[in-house]
């Protein structure tokens, strides 16, 4: 699971709901007819603007024989949004070990199934990629449609060195737990990006303004919806911030790696050349 949650945003649903069938024969998402889908496919889907739900994803979700879903409820929503009926079935940190023996064999006897998160990319901060891990040891084919992640989003709204960086999941609940991660982050000397409860964020900011005090920190949140915000200071100035203005939403926590060195030693972050981009 990726941090987000689905809402009918304003300029999302009408690309979203778009069917395939409207559009001029040059324009068509591969069929099943014209470009045969992998036993599985791993679908990203919208973290929070459906409109950000590619075609290639749509379409696999009308060709395929069943979904697999980290949360069957969610899932459904977004079907029914589309007009689309399948099978759902669940697959999460408490039922994975039993689940994946049945999924594997579902696929070796020639299902077609998708595989889709609560928000974003699946394997990301969810037990997909124990399904892709099995698939890879079994010998069964399998793809994966780029789209939606919260991750690259935060990251290249942060302004912050994309190269390297590190994502660590949600940063532990407990104080102690978070302060050891926090302080690993900041001696990383790469772009760290953490989800966090807008509830904890708080603790997170006060455990950062004692860690490091003069370190740059971005809380990137309610990422493609309306309210959608990047903000950036040190974590005093966040922490003011978000005490006068109690934070609400999905909240990516990016902590800066140049802020993190001395001034006269350059970061890792620093000295690697960004790669150009793959057209």
């Amino acid at each position: 699971m990726e941090v987000g949650s689905l809402k009918f945003e304003a300029g999302g649903e009408n690309l979203s709901t778009q069917s395939s069938d409207t559009l001029p024969n040059s324009q068509h998402p591969a069929s099943n007819s014209q470009l045969p889908i992998p036993p599985l496919t791993l679908v990203a889907t919208p973290i929070g603007n459906l409109g950000d739900l590619t075609l290639r994803a749509i379409e696999t979700l009308k060709i395929c024989d069943a979904v697999i879903a980290e949360d069957t409820r969610r899932a459904g929503q977004l079907l029914a949004h589309l007009g689309i009926r399948k099978p759902l079935t669940s697959f999460h940190e408490h039922n994975e070990e039993r689940r994946l023996s049945e999924l594997i064999r579902r696929l070796q006897l020639g299902e077609k199934l998708a595989l889709v998160t609560d928000a974003g990319t699946p394997s990301v901060s969810d037990p997909g990629f124990r399904l892709v891990r099995a698939c890879l040891k079994e010998g069964i084919g399998y793809t994966v449609l780029p789209g939606p992640s919260a991750v690259v989003t935060a990251l290249v709204g942060s302004g912050f060195p994309p190269v390297p960086f590190t994502f660590g999941g949600f940063l532990p609940s407990s104080g102690s737990g978070r302060r050891s991660e926090l302080k690993k982050a900041v001696a990383l000397g790469a772009t760290s990006i953490y989800f966090e409860s807008p509830h904890r964020l708080l603790s997170a900011l006060e455990d950062m303004a004692v860690i490091a005090p003069q370190s740059r920190v971005c809380v990137a949140r309610e990422l493609t919806k309306i309210h959608e915000e990047y903000r950036v200071g040190t974590p005093q100035e966040l922490e003011a911030h978000y005490r006068e203005h109690p934070p609400r939403g999905e909240v990516t926590l990016l902590i800066d790696p140049v802020s993190g060195v001395e001034k006269e030693k350059k970061s890792h972050s620093e000295k690697t050349p960004i790669p150009r981009n793959f057209a």
